[in-house]
């Protein structure tokens, strides 16, 4: 039987992503080139989540990998590392009561220019994940489909982005219990389904999917303090907490 190893290691160097499209930025004289990804856009609950990181010209990051391709581990320590290693990086947040009133496409502007405004830095170019541009604003943006798996710097921002937003699920699972939340991050799975049928949605749900329409409310209790929810991007690393005039445990989550 032949050694699997060396065809797994070949397929690993297949799928990393590279620094093409930034050297070619940076050819251009271009110096501040950014990657941005999202991630929580298919969640049943909990916040939009956006990242950016400035990639590092001097020095190459190896084993970035688009955050799917990792396990809950090796993405957190990736993200320390990519936190160390970039010129800047930043996240930012849509509240799922932003979701429900504004959309989710432009929810996920919203969460973009968050992380942008958090980042603290210009940046000259972004390169960005999927078909359309969901930053916005005076930055040239580069789309990239699939680019998690083609650029370094949207593969770092994919990373960051989702360690952030599990930080903050997995606090938010004290917050409302019954619906482990620090296991499924908000996604769908039956568990989750289980839940929302025996207990209704809580207020970090998201309202607008059809099937919610027929739920009742949870009888879980909500924290008495406005900012408590909102209080747990802060101590996510995520810069601003998001909340600001959509307290994301007020009623109005649930519209």
């Amino acid at each position: 039987m032949t050694n699997p190893a060396p065809r797994l290691r070949r397929a690993l160097r297949g799928r990393a992503p590279g620094l093409t499209h930034e050297r070619e930025l940076w050819e251009r004289g271009l110096g501040a080139v950014a990657g941005v990804d999202e991630v929580g856009r298919g969640a049943w609950a909990g916040p939009l989540t956006v990242g950016i990181v400035v990639v590092c010209p001097e020095r190459r990051l190896y084993k970035i990998r688009d955050s799917k391709m990792l396990t809950p581990a090796e993405r957190r320590t990736m993200a320390e590392r990519i936190r160390r290693w970039a010129p800047a990086s930043a996240v930012g947040h849509a509240t799922a009561a932003e979701c429900d009133e504004l959309g989710m496409s432009d929810a996920q502007r919203l969460a973009a220019r968050r992380a942008l405004d958090a980042l603290g830095t210009p940046v000259d170019h972004l390169l960005v994940d999927g078909n359309w541009d969901f930053v916005g604003g005076d930055v040239p943006v580069t789309t990239l489909v699939k680019g998690d798996t083609r650029s370094v710097g949207i593969a770092a921002a994919s990373i960051v982005a989702k360690v952030a937003r599990d930080e903050i699920m997995t606090r938010l699972d004290a917050v409302y219990p019954g619906y482990a939340f620090a296991a499924n991050k908000g996604y769908p799975c039956p568990r989750h389904k289980a839940a929302l049928a025996a207990r209704g949605p809580c207020a970090i749900h998201r309202r607008r999917w059809a099937f919610m329409d027929d739920l009742r409310w949870s009888g879980v209790d909500r924290p008495s303090a406005p900012d408590v929810v909102a209080s747990l991007f802060d101590t996510a690393g995520s810069g601003p907490a998001p909340g600001r005039g959509a307290d994301p445990s007020s009623p109005a989550a649930g519209r």
